[in-house]
């Protein structure tokens, strides 16, 4: 089917997009919890990132590399968390490498929604590999899993509403902002990443709560350098919505915790957040990393894993909201300002147009006297 209107078509897509997400994580959470998954909120979260990412279904290669990337980086930290198993800051560099690679990678609008699969897995495989051993390597096996599922729920989107125009080709964003300050960003975005993970791995009351460095490369990655203090406090603003939402709906939960409540919840809370996370834009990215909190906070409360006194839900708020401060902060504190840099520029311009316009000036004025 095609459409000749391109608003209308924007919009079929959009709407098309949220339903895909909405069904997506409704099936893929309800299914995780019938079959005993111990983290099922994984799989709808990979589909989730997997349908955001691109308004087409990924290809067979895309998802065999995804989940070859992922175990090869995966064991790769198992072996060295394994190494410097009692010495956790050894793990310092490695770690900052592969953020600062994924932040540039990201700020190149370039990967679809692989790099962000990497910061999950970079951040969660050391900290349960140094809390037990052998629990990294569960862990990838488990993300490897989901990654799997999270393409076969995201197939099965795009197969139960097709695009209503997939002849219409994917439009890709040129970075706004030069390469150096992109560079310096990504450099920036890294050690404040890194720094959360660090605190983490040397507190022991921290090495289970991965919600916090997750929700602050989440942040991270939405955050934009040409993006205003108004944009920026929408986007920290629906981030905390999601954990809002998440803390209501477990409420809920807790009084009546049975299946399909659980499939009412999320379809009502995936389709206020897809909905307006498909349109794209700054707003959109806002709702997909809202709708990402959601996700992992509601996930682990109905999760079939034990929860110790730390790990209780309003503890993991409390963790979302100290993370949301600590990203917002550093951030507003740590990373270049291209807004002084554009100034700059324009005053050198005029200053040269100026220059320029004196000279051509005096000559018209010799001219004019030779004529006379």
């Amino acid at each position: 089917m095609s459409i000749d209107n391109p608003l209308l078509l924007k919009r079929l897509r959009a709407e098309r997009q949220g339903l895909r997400v909405a069904i997506a994580v409704t099936m893929g959470l309800c299914a995780g919890l019938t079959f005993g998954d111990p983290l099922p909120f994984l799989a709808p979260m990979f589909a989730t990132q997997f349908l955001m990412a691109s308004p087409h279904p990924v290809s067979l290669r895309q998802g065999v590399m995804t989940v070859l990337i992922i175990v090869v980086i995966g064991m790769l930290l198992v072996f060295i968390t394994a190494l410097s198993r009692e010495r956790p800051l050894v793990l310092a560099p490695l770690l900052w490498l592969l953020y600062f690679a994924c932040f540039v990678v990201q700020a190149q609008q370039k990967g679809g929604a692989g790099p962000a699969l990497v910061l999950v897995v970079s951040i969660a495989v050391p900290l349960l590999d140094i809390l037990q051993r052998d629990l990294g390597e569960w862990i990838v096996s488990l993300f490897a899993k989901a990654i799997c599922v999270g393409t076969l729920l995201a197939w099965g989107a795009h197969a139960l509403l097709p695009d209503p125009a997939n002849d219409c080709p994917e439009v890709q964003l040129a970075p706004s902002c030069e390469p150096t300050l992109v560079i310096r960003q990504a450099m920036t975005s890294a050690s404040i990443l890194l720094a959360m993970v660090v605190l983490c791995l040397s507190d022991p009351r921290l090495a289970t709560a991965m919600v916090v460095p997750i929700t602050v490369a989440s942040l991270l990655s939405q955050f934009e350098l040409s993006m205003s203090t108004r944009a920026a406090l929408g986007l920290v603003t629906v981030n905390l919505l999601g954990g809002v939402v998440a803390s209501v709906a477990f409420t809920f939960f807790e009084l009546r915790p049975t299946l399909w409540l659980v499939a009412l919840i999320v379809l009502l809370v995936s389709l206020l957040f897809a909905g307006q996370a498909a349109m794209g834009t700054g707003r959109g990215k806002a709702f997909g990393g809202g709708l990402i909190v959601f996700l992992v906070l509601f996930g682990l409360g109905i999760s079939p894993l034990p929860n110790s006194t730390p790990d209780l839900f309003t503890t993991r708020i409390v963790y979302v909201l100290c993370a949301i401060t600590y990203a917002i902060t550093l951030t507003a504190l740590m990373w270049p300002k291209p807004q002084l840099r554009v100034q700059s520029m324009s005053n050198i311009s005029n200053t040269s147009l100026t220059r320029r316009a004196e000279p051509l000036g005096s000559t018209q004025v010799e001219v004019i006297r030779k004529q006379e």
